[in-house]
């Protein structure tokens, strides 16, 4: 998983906005342990869930506040409370906020694409 991100972050991957919204996290205990796509609920995985999206693309979130971002897939669906735009796994959001402390984040969402270019390496 990590060579993919690596060739997707250092082959200039265009990334497409896609929203500045609330990100919020879940974790096992507090949902399914099946995803929508069918995947296993992973914690330590760098997922995401958002209501709209192509299983299995990736996504870069930025928290507006301290500029730390990550990359995630989308393999689940949701939030479904109002006003949040994406849940991450707990490892995505301690990747934004290592204490967990906050629980909500603003964040700015943007898809990343393939592209016509080849990878540098």
């Amino acid at each position: 998983m990590l060579s993919v991100l690596a060739i997707m972050l250092f082959s200039q991957q265009p990334l497409l906005p896609v929203v500045d919204g609330v990100a919020s996290y879940y974790t096992v205990a507090s949902s399914s342990t099946l995803t929508a796509s069918g995947e296993e609920m992973v914690d330590e995985a760098l997922t995401c869930a958002m209501r709209t999206g192509v299983f299995g693309g990736y996504y870069r979130v930025t928290d507006k506040e301290s500029g730390r971002s990550v990359v995630v897939r989308l393999n689940d669906r949701g939030p479904y409370i109002e006003g949040r735009h994406i849940d991450l796994s707990e490892a995505a959001m301690a990747a934004l906020e290592p204490t967990l402390t906050k629980g909500l984040l603003d964040v700015h969402i943007e898809r990343i694409v393939e592209s016509d270019y080849p990878p540098l390496f």
